[in-house]
């Protein structure tokens, strides 16, 4: 099993227990190797054998998960991806947890449709590759190969910008990708706007019903306005739009008025919503009036459709990797040629308002 990560799964739920065994177990390079109803019983299996990655409900009984969380951290950091129901207390403590450590939040897996069973082994055997590999722990050895899902790009949602013909504005739009660590990185690069910067629009990796929460923790602690997108909502200066989960948003224009619009589309890039369809939509109707960032994250995504953005005239930044929980986003979007700057996340804002000055 060398090679293999290795996955703890702790959940009060027999059936999510079994659900999610069954899905991880499906990928070869991921090894299940113990459930546990309760963090007690999980405590003991973590002496007995190490995990790479934990997968730890958020609402168990005897101890709920965010205190097992803390023991953890405390303890002996261990990468833990929290799974959650769609409850809106569910919501706020898989956040508050996201911030306490936690790598990634799925939502708890349920019976559906062929396809909703697919899609969901795709991205929570991602996300658990992205926890074992982010910087909070070792490198684990080099994954082997294996048969991947085929992975749509932007076509599927719509056409590569074909001209840089671009009406100049004054108006500039700040288009932001970002997906593992990103949830902390944003809070960074979001908090050091003043009230009347320009309008921002924001892909960031993560379950339906949580961007919501996330948008409302940020707008509280922000200068500038922060909310998960609707459709049509205008992009106006001081407010940061979040792409909802399990919804692609892109960039549109009308007139001199940039909004956004909000859809359901295929998985793309492995992921709704996309960075890369945000990032082509931003090249199609911003073009240099845009200014791209690239943050932290596992996988490519975001990494053509930055390119795009460059050849449409758009300034790029990717985080540097010294800032990263996972480098693979900015990583790829660099080696493409796609960045103009790399920046460590603590100076990122202020060249994004250099940018835009």
């Amino acid at each position: 099993m060398k090679g293999k990560i290795k996955v703890l799964i702790v959940d009060d739920s027999a059936i999510v227990r079994q659900t999610l065994s069954d899905i991880l177990s499906s990928d070869p390079q991921i090894q299940v190797i113990g459930t546990a109803a309760d963090p007690f019983v999980a405590a003991k299996k973590i002496q007995e054998e190490l995990p790479d990655v934990i997968t730890l409900d958020v609402e168990m009984p005897r101890m709920d998960g965010l205190t097992f969380l803390k023991k953890i951290m405390a303890q002996h950091p261990i990468p833990v991806v929290m799974c959650s129901s769609l409850t809106e207390s569910g919501s706020e403590t898989a956040l508050r947890a996201m911030e306490f450590g936690a790598v990634e939040i799925i939502n708890k897996p349920k019976v559906g449709t062929k396809q909703f069973i697919e899609e969901s082994r795709v991205v929570i055997c991602d996300i658990v590759k992205a926890a074992a590999s982010s910087r909070l722990r070792r490198s684990l050895a080099a994954p082997t190969e294996r048969m991947v899902t085929p992975k749509l790009t932007a076509d599927a949602m719509l056409e590569k910008p074909t001209s840089k013909a671009m009406i100049q504005t004054t108006e500039k739009v700040v288009i932001v990708g970002a997906s593992t660590g990103g949830t902390e990185a944003l809070r960074v690069f979001l908090e050091e706007f003043p009230a009347n910067c320009p309008g921002i629009v924001i892909v960031q990796h993560m379950p339906e019903h949580f961007t919501a929460a996330f948008a409302k923790r940020l707008d509280s602690i922000c200068r500038i306005s922060v909310k998960e997108a609707q459709d049509n909502d205008t992009v106006v200066r001081g407010r940061a739009l979040i792409a909802p989960g399990n919804k692609h948003t892109l960039l549109k224009r009308s007139g001199a008025r940039y909004h956004v619009e909000v859809k359901d589309g295929p998985l793309v890039s492995r992921h709704r919503p996309s960075v890369d369809v945000l990032f082509r939509s931003a090249a199609r109707y911003a073009g240099k009036n845009a200014v791209g960032v690239i943050m932290t994250g596992m996988g490519d995504d975001g990494a053509r459709g930055m390119l795009e953005m460059k050849e449409a005239g758009a300034i790029n930044i990717a985080q540097d990797e010294a800032t990263c929980v996972v480098f693979g986003m900015p990583n790829e979007a660099i080696k493409r040629g796609a960045a103009d700057k790399v920046l460590p996340l603590d100076k990122i804002t202020r060249e994004v308002l250099k940018l835009c000055g």
